[in-house]
């Protein structure tokens, strides 16, 4: 076996517990009401498909975990902060599997992204949002974390 096919078959274990975890708080499932897309999350422990809308408002937990199928598109809503500090930005650290596209924040302080997913891959990728004070030097630091795990369907035969 070469070394790399160990790290491989854990990264699907990985990726597999991580359908299984708990999506925290707030609103993750499907599309905004009267848009009439499919339901992306019907039961914990079920991934998402076609849409998926996470939704984070203040006191929301700062991370969460989300199990999505390949092709996915997911619109990460950011409520305003309760805070001086303002979103930022909103990165991936797998664009391979989760691209960051479409960012923009609304004048009331809503940030908004779409994410979209891996289209015939497994893996996962940290979706992470900067937030910092306008008229504060320095750097802006992570304010939410969305663990996005990308799981193909099984395939029978």
């Amino acid at each position: 076996m070469r070394w790399w096919a160990g790290g491989r078959t854990v990264a699907v274990a990985v990726v597999l517990a991580g359908c299984h975890a708990s999506t925290g708080g707030g609103s993750v499932g499907g599309a905004s009401p009267g848009k009439g897309s499919p339901s992306a999350s019907a039961s914990p422990g079920s991934c998402a498909a076609g849409h998926a809308e996470v939704v984070v408002g203040p006191g929301d937990a700062v991370a969460r975990r989300l199990c999505v199928r390949p092709g996915t598109v997911v619109s990460l809503v950011l409520r305003p902060r309760v805070d001086d500090k303002r979103w930022t930005a909103v990165r991936s650290s797998a664009p391979v599997f989760a691209l960051v596209s479409g960012w923009r924040v609304d004048a009331d302080g809503t940030a908004r992204a779409s994410l979209r997913c891996a289209g015939t891959r497994a893996g996962a990728a940290e979706i992470t949002a900067s937030a910092k004070a306008p008229d504060v030097a320095g750097a802006a630091r992570t304010a939410f974390t969305l663990h996005v795990s990308v799981v193909p369907y099984t395939t029978q035969g």
